[in-house]
């Protein structure tokens, strides 16, 4: 062993060749289950194959084992065996190639790899999507592309009737964001108490997952996040204001693991796809329309409104306007056959798990079959996708009386079509079509017996709420209750028609219009159109920052006491920030970009600030421009930034306008930048 003298690890081949050169090629970032070269010199004479010896030890972890698969010792061999740590020699001249490889379930983290007396040297292993014996192993390499290499995407907000694209820097190659996931799994209660059975636990991303979801919130540990659904964010950052991943986990690993303030579903669960991409995992983030908190997981949502149609805080179940989470792939040996592929994991701190805030994985196909009791926390994902909402009308007499209405959870489950900004709708792989034999069988599977007895109701009496084709903010508009008799006899109702501000998990905020009619009278067959005007003066002052209005119009058959509601959620749009490029986009060349934002409000915008950022666009900073002056309405809000292109390729540009009166604006444009 002594003929060796270690020399190089040819990190730039290696880390191209590997797939984690975007982390830089300053160290050797590999993935397992992949051979990797390591050039040694020789001390004297020439290379003997055969007769020339070298004895190898690859730890990691503070107690290295080779019980828990955390310590291996190997020597050389005549060619390399990906299914264990191996060594052979490739080629040998005055200095000898030497190639090693991991298993592909090695435990992924920071190595020490000893080469006898030739010296030693330190890497980080990454799970390996690209290689078959991998637990994330995933064909297809524009889904490679898009779920572990692309740095940028796009979550949608907004409603199911208006799904908005929101962009979104995921930033998981930038500097010193692979050492801020590390850090993460270091930082999680389960390595504290147990380092070693942690560290050899990371071989298998059904853990490492979980470790995830538990650590991107802080609830319960030193995670990333902390969570907060009020308006008053004075001590921290709106979740509304942030534009990626990067900042956080910079903020998180700087301040000494302090937890970040504030985040909230689409924040955490960014922030989680950022981290599974880096760490290997490949990760998408999806929105689920009319989601359902379900906290006593009987699989029904109970609701109660007042006398008004409004929602009232009788029961901890909610329906929120969208909830986020991410989905990452791999395969499940744990279960049976057939639950490989996409598995839920919900990182915002909702409901607990084996005693942790932390929720999944669970694969997609439990959810749609009904096996809720795979691991992990399948009853709570299934309800958030297929509960049944029962509505009760408490009188003020304190009676409560059974609502007729037709809310439903789980719409448009959404997320970011591969290779494009395009909105893929993947409602069908957690759910069958409504009213389906498969559906039917589903909730047998899953007890649901509330679902498998409810009767449609053939009411004579219907009512919807319908709006206008574009309701932007800053506008008034009419929205209108639609009535109608399909009874054979004349009815006379109480129509109740309001408006209130809502936040997007559901919280009610102020009155922005109201109307209240005791006698509607409806001829057989007859349909009325109810006009409520939404005037800007009224609801201005109490949107929240998710822009969105809650419409309910609950209808009472004098007749019958029968009580109906429509509701619905409408999302005022802001106004588009347009993004013009200036110049030939080339690699590592100055480029300009002219932002503009047009004034659609009635008063004067003050205190306007533009902020931009973007992966292997802005060099991982983050761009804010001022303005000295008020833009005043229907005018331009305008500025000029500058950035240097790093890498070639189809970039996004992230921006973000905020002012006194017009808040957390979001806009990107699309860059190729060539070489």
């Amino acid at each position: 062993m002594k003929e060796f003298l270690f020399s190089l690890k040819t990190s730039e081949f290696n880390n191209t060749d590997h797939r984690t050169e975007l982390n830089g090629t300053e160290r050797l970032i590999v993935r397992r289950g992949q051979p990797f070269t390591v050039n040694l010199h020789l001390r004297s004479g020439a290379y003997q194959p055969g007769s020339s010896a070298l004895d190898l030890t690859a730890e990691t972890g503070p107690q290295p084992s080779d019980q828990y698969g955390t310590r291996a010792s190997f020597g050389l061999t005549d060619q390399i065996d990906t299914s264990q740590w191996s060594a052979a020699v490739t080629s040998h001249m005055d200095m000898v190639s030497l190639s090693i490889c991991s298993p592909p379930d090695a435990p992924i983290g920071r190595w020490r790899l000893s080469l006898g007396q030739a010296g030693q040297f330190e890497f980080v292993l990454l799970y390996n999507p690209w290689c078959t014996g991998d637990m994330v192993y995933m064909e297809g390499e524009k889904e490679l592309e898009e779920y572990v290499l692309a740095q940028d995407g796009i979550i949608f907000r907004g409603n199911s009737q208006y799904p908005i694209p929101t962009p979104w820097n995921f930033g998981q190659f930038e500097d010193g964001i692979l050492d801020a996931c590390l850090r993460i799994l270091d930082m999680n209660p389960k390595c504290l108490r147990n380092p070693g059975k942690d560290a050899s636990g990371r071989r298998n991303p059904i853990y490492v997952s979980r470790v995830i979801s538990a650590m991107v919130n802080c609830n319960d540990d030193q995670g990333v996040l902390l969570g907060k659904w009020t308006n008053d964010y004075t001590d921290g950052v709106s979740p509304m204001s942030w534009r990626g991943s990067v900042e956080i986990l910079r903020n998180w690993d700087r301040t000494a693991c302090e937890p970040v303030r504030y985040g909230q579903c689409w924040v955490f669960a960014a922030v989680a796809c950022s981290v599974s991409r880096a760490l290997g995992i490949p990760s998408r983030v999806i929105t689920n329309y009319q989601s359902a908190h379900d906290s006593n997981s009987n699989l029904i949502i109970e609701l109660f409104v007042d006398e008004n149609g409004q929602l009232m805080k009788n029961s901890r179940d909610m329906i929120w306007n969208y909830h986020c989470w991410i989905e990452n792939w791999m395969t499940r040996p744990d279960l049976q056959t057939g639950f490989d592929g996409w598995q839920a994991v919900d990182p915002t701190p909702q409901e607990k798990s084996e005693g942790v805030y932390c929720c999944g994985p669970i694969p997609l196909k439990a959810i749609k079959q009904g096996e809720i009791t795979y691991k992990y926390d399948g009853p709570f994902i299934f309800a958030e996708v297929n509960a049944d909402v029962h509505t009760f009308w408490k009188l003020k007499d304190g009676r409560t009386k059974k609502v007729i209405t037709t809310t439903k959870v789980g719409l448009k489950i959404s997320t970011k079509s591969v290779g494009s900004d395009e909105r893929e709708d993947i409602t069908h792989l957690y759910k069958y079509p409504e009213g389906s034999e498969e559906e039917r069988e589903t909730f047998t599977k899953a007890n649901h017996q509330n679902k498998l007895l409810q009767q449609q109701d053939n009411a004579g009496l219907l009512i919807n709420v319908k709006v206008s084709p574009e309701m932007r903010k800053g506008c008034d508009f009419d929205v209108f209750a639609v009535v109608t008799n399909n009874t054979g006899s004349e009815k006379k109702c109480r129509l109740v028609f309001g408006s209130r501000a809502v936040s997007y998990n559901g919280i009610l905020g102020g009155n922005c219009g109201f109307k209240d009619l005791l006698n509607v009278q409806l001829a057989p067959g007859q349909e009325k159109r109810i006009a409520l005007r939404m005037n800007f003066s009224n609801y201005a002052s109490h949107l929240t920052e998710d822009n969105l209005i809650r419409l309910a119009a609950l209808l009472v058959d004098y007749s019958t006491q029968e009580a109906y509601l429509a509701v619905r959620n409408i999302v005022l749009v802001n106004p588009e920030i347009r993004v013009r490029i200036l110049g030939e986009p080339k690699e590592r060349r100055k480029l300009a970009a002219e932002i503009t934002l047009q004034n659609p409000l009635s008063v004067p915008l003050l205190d306007c600030c533009f902020t931009v950022e973007g992966s292997n666009l802005t060099d991982g900073k983050i761009i804010t421009e001022r303005l000295d002056s008020a833009v005043e309405p229907g005018q331009d809000a305008k500025v000029k930034i500058y950035f240097t292109p790093t890498r070639s390729g189809l970039r996004k540009l992230v921006v973000d306008f905020d002012s006194n009166k017009l808040c957390h604006v979001k806009g990107y444009r699309n860059v190729i930048i060539g070489k």
